[in-house]
């Protein structure tokens, strides 16, 4: 029996650009998806997985099924049938999971999860010899067209590669990056404010359909092919929903290097403030807060209680997608009890997590 980890991931920077073929900072965490698992002659693909019912997928039946979208069994026929399509080798598995990533916080357990099936299919059938980006790319083609949602690369490649990663999705460039927040006395965390993801893939489809409506004026697919420039000289109205989240993505796209760079030269000021300039554009041009759809507020209220405790002191901004989604807040770490409590007797216990990068 074989033992397999994946770790999760927190978005550190590029919110909503990868799917544009943008810039992104985002990191693994010590937190993730776990396996054991055994070949089997069955040609059938067992998963059990704490929290789940049992299912099996059939190494010959990999075509899409839209009743299945948005479970696990459509991950593992998602990914068998792109190793399939590229040649790799594919067969069955009895895989026992277990899962340390909190549900609905964020921290990316489709795609982990994904990664996962992957790596098992990797190191099974393939002699472990597929590549990290690979397994990736497979991961969130499985994501798109089986678990029908439309995301970029991001959360998959940061998943595969299991440490802190620069990436350009335009140039392809793909950089490790030695990150530690503790090396410079901060605390990371992430606030779950409970509220519901029900019915929200209307609007986190509507973003990368807005932001490549704005491309297509320029004749292109997607906004890392326009000249930000060229957006820039136009005589946009910025009331325009498409028109703002495009905005969002030419400055937030502008910011992700200077993030990574602070990061890297262990600038916590410098880091903290374009955080904060990250989150102010996701809220104000990108608008993926609240949506109509549900009417919740318990982010924004994460957020604007976030700015009342930190105002001066730190950074905060909401993680990954958003709506539904989690503050992400980063702060001298002697203000990290204070704020865990204070985030906790609003959104309860347990609801404000530290995170430690892998």
């Amino acid at each position: 029996m074989k033992k397999f980890f994946v770790s999760g991931r927190t978005e550190l920077a590029g919110n909503h650009t990868d799917h544009q073929n943008g810039r992104i900072l985002a990191a693994a965490i010590d937190l993730g998806v776990t396996a054991r698992v055994e070949a089997n002659g069955a040609g059938v693909m067992r998963v059990r997985s704490e929290g789940h019912e049992p299912f099996e997928v059939r190494t010959n039946h990999l075509s899409i099924r839209t009743q299945e979208f948005g479970t696990p069994k459509s991950l593992v026929r998602g990914v068998a049938a792109n190793f399939d399509a590229l040649g790799l080798k594919i067969g069955g598995f009895d895989a026992e999971v277990t899962s340390t990533l909190p549900v609905g916080a964020g921290l990316s357990s489709s795609a982990a999860f994904s990664v996962l099936i992957g790596r098992i299919l990797s190191e099974l059938y393939n002699d472990g010899k597929v590549e990290p980006i690979v397994i990736a790319r497979a991961a969130q083609q499985a994501e798109n067209r089986y678990f029908g949602k439309p995301c970029g690369l991001m959360s998959q490649l940061v998943c595969a590669m299991g440490h802190t990663v620069y990436a350009d999705f335009k140039t392809r460039l793909i950089e490790p990056i030695q990150a530690d927040f503790s090396a410079m006395g901060l605390t990371l965390c992430l606030t779950d404010t409970g509220g519901s993801h029900a019915g929200l893939s209307t609007s986190y489809a509507r973003i990368p359909a807005d932001m490549v409506y704005i491309a297509n004026l320029f004749d292109k697919g997607v906004l890392g092919d326009v000249d930000p420039e060229e957006f820039r000289s136009k005589g946009w109205d910025p009331a325009n929903r498409p028109v703002r989240r495009a905005m969002h993505f030419f400055d937030e796209n502008e910011r992700v290097p200077q993030m990574r760079d602070a990061l890297k030269a262990g600038d916590g000021e410098t880091y903290m403030r374009l955080m904060n300039e990250s989150g102010r554009s996701s809220e104000e041009l990108l608008n993926n807060i609240i949506t109509s759809a549900s009417g919740d507020t318990k982010l924004a209220q994460g957020l604007e209680k976030s700015a009342q405790l930190l105002r001066g002191k730190g950074a905060w901004r909401v993680h990954g997608g958003g709506f539904g989604g989690c503050v992400q807040a980063l702060m001298p770490s002697e203000y990290f009890p204070a704020y865990k409590a204070a985030m906790e007797e609003d959104f309860g216990a347990g609801s404000c997590r530290e995170i430690r990068l892998a």
